[in-house]
């Protein structure tokens, strides 16, 4: 049966961060800071490493000093900053003064880009008069990086976790969803690409569908390919 209504996460579903390279070459370069490619590719794999890429791979293990932080880094934008800029320092770059500079890239429109079947899809939906919710863990407002790639025409309500202090998977972050779009979660769907957070739609009666947070290079029509469900 077609569904009324659909929500999306955010990174790794409809949006994929630069890599690590071009995050600390981009700062690097504003900062007018000189570092040798080997570097960069050094400090970018400690970036990672560590799990202060936003967006990127989770930590394997956090100090106890960041532990509660890092589990609730998602329900206000001071506790995110807190736990990415703390992540930041336990890397060591021999940068430390851009400790600030690099949170704030990850916050701006030029460093997230949309996956190549992106806005073909939400497009779509919406002239098939779906309604469209952005549902994201995340301690900032995204609304800019969908108005700078021209995505926010086609999205009736976002819903984000630290405007309402509750992350996904927490069924409330879904019902808030449902409200904002006067919908059922029978009648809706969430697609999203973490097997935890995302799943938790279900409990809201929606049916989840999955997609893999790679670079926007790897994966051309995973969003396309879900359409005949979705509408």
């Amino acid at each position: 049966m077609p569904v009324k209504g659909c929500m999306f996460d955010f990174s790794g579903t409809l949006f994929h961060l630069e890599s690590a390279e071009e995050w600390l070459t981009a700062v690097l370069a504003e900062a007018r800071v000189s570092a040798a490619a080997d570097e960069v590719r050094h400090w970018a794999g400690r970036l990672r490493e560590v799990g202060a890429v936003p967006g990127g791979p989770a930590p394997r293990s956090v100090g106890p000093e960041l532990e509660r932080l890092w589990r609730e880094r998602d329900l206000d934008a001071d506790r995110h900053r807190q736990a990415y800029t703390g992540l930041l320092r336990a890397t060591g770059l021999p940068w430390p003064e851009l400790t600030d500079a690099l949170y704030a890239r990850h916050m701006t429109a030029p460093a997230w880009q949309p996956y190549p079947d992106t806005a073909e899809v939400l497009a779509t939906l919406h002239g098939a008069g779906v309604d469209i919710a952005v549902v994201s863990n995340i301690g900032w407002d995204l609304r800019p990086v969908f108005r700078a790639h021209g995505l926010d025409r086609y999205v009736d309500a976002f819903v984000l976790s630290y405007e309402h202090g509750v992350q996904k998977p927490d069924p409330e972050l879904f019902r808030t969803a449902l409200d904002l779009l006067d919908l059922h979660g029978a009648d809706t769907a969430m697609v999203g690409d973490d097997r935890v957070a995302d799943a938790g739609a279900a409990a809201v009666g929606a049916a989840v569908h999955f997609v893999d947070a790679v670079p926007v290079t790897a994966r051309p029509d995973a969003l396309r390919r879900l359409l005949p469900v979705l509408r």
